[in-house]
């Protein structure tokens, strides 16, 4: 397996910081983030609602909201330039062709006063400069790619003629329209009910197998995590705490967060159990203290927890924790 610094690295993220410059004070919702993406690898984000994880999409694609929102330090190097230092007209340009997202609700992603033929020919237009038959051509074969079934007769439907999965594979095919280097799904399967999302996923698998897609899924999931990501970040309150491979991180969880969130997670071999949760609330990101900060919820805090934040250690040659009980003394 190669290391981070090999050459089929196509994403990194160096010291990433998002904040929010509201009334209260400074939020910190993205706080020194860094990990990096191999060529053909899904690699998970996984937190908590509020952790950070949609921010961080949002900022890979230079999309935060303004003007509250500002990305006010680090890099995200995708290749071999850094996103951050191009110009709005530059970005544009990177935008669907390199780097592409699908978010959650795909009703608020589509324009419900255009068809979906036309949402998906766009960005093909705008990158790809088709035109004609050979546009609508390529329409369809996104379309089927992601099983529209007669793509051929719906694209001139409006997304409210579509069922919810109907209308995520719409927005999974307008972000592959382009075959980006870089996918980033955002809690793609949030609104779909079980059956749907296996379906979906699967979907999504066989689309980053085919177009060798490197890809960034963002869940809340841990299933889905099993199922789709080759490694794992777990983030918390705007930094990632733990990144792992999947089965090294099912197997060998290192921060006390992660135990956490996999010790919620039902055990279908159990006839009686009593759900695990996380007890207190996540800190207020508005200044929060140098600290650990999960330190006030942490089960097996030290003194030193409460003090400073800990440096990042290296469990193994692929894992990596921020924790001061660190090494195999977290695990």
């Amino acid at each position: 397996m190669m290391t981070e610094n090999g050459s089929d690295v196509v994403l990194r993220v160096e010291g990433l910081r998002t904040y929010f410059f509201v009334r209260r004070g400074v939020l910190r919702a993205v706080d020194g983030v860094s990990f990096h993406v191999r060529r053909g690898e899904a690699f998970g984000l996984v937190g908590e609602s509020g952790c950070g994880k949609t921010m961080t999409s949002l900022s890979l694609m230079r999309l935060v909201p303004a003007p509250a929102g500002r990305i006010v330090g680090g890099r995200v190097v995708l290749g071999g330039r850094d996103l951050l230092q191009l110009s709005e007209r530059e970005m544009q340009r990177v935008r669907g062709k390199e780097i592409s997202i699908v978010l959650q609700d795909p009703m608020s992603s589509l324009n419900p006063a255009f068809t979906i033929g036309d949402q998906t020919a766009e960005p093909i237009r705008l990158h790809q400069r088709l035109r004609g038959g050979a546009l609508w051509q390529k329409v369809i074969e996104s379309l089927k790619l992601v099983r529209i079934p007669a793509a051929e007769k719906r694209l001139g439907d409006y997304p409210h003629q579509m069922s919810g999965g109907q209308r995520q594979r719409v927005v999974g095919a307008i972000g592959l329209s382009c075959q980006p280097t870089l996918l980033i799904a955002d809690e793609p399967t949030t609104a779909l009910d079980v059956t749907v999302q296996a379906q979906y996923l699967e979907l999504l698998r066989e689309a980053q197998n085919r177009l060798q897609l490197s890809m960034v899924f963002i869940t809340h999931d841990f299933g889905v995590v099993a199922r789709m990501c080759d490694r794992v970040a777990v983030m918390y309150a705007g930094r990632i705490v733990e990144t792992a491979g999947t089965r090294d991180l099912f197997d060998n969880p290192c921060h006390p967060y992660t135990k956490a969130l996999l010790a919620c997670i039902p055990k279908v071999q159990a006839e009686e159990q009593e759900l695990a949760t996380i007890d207190g609330q996540p800190p207020d990101l508005v200044n929060p203290h140098g600290h650990c900060r999960f330190a006030p919820r942490c089960t097996e805090r030290i003194e030193r927890c409460l003090q400073e934040y800990p440096p990042e250690v290296a469990v193994s040659e692929n894992h990596q924790v921020s924790c001061w009980r660190g090494g195999s003394a977290a695990c």
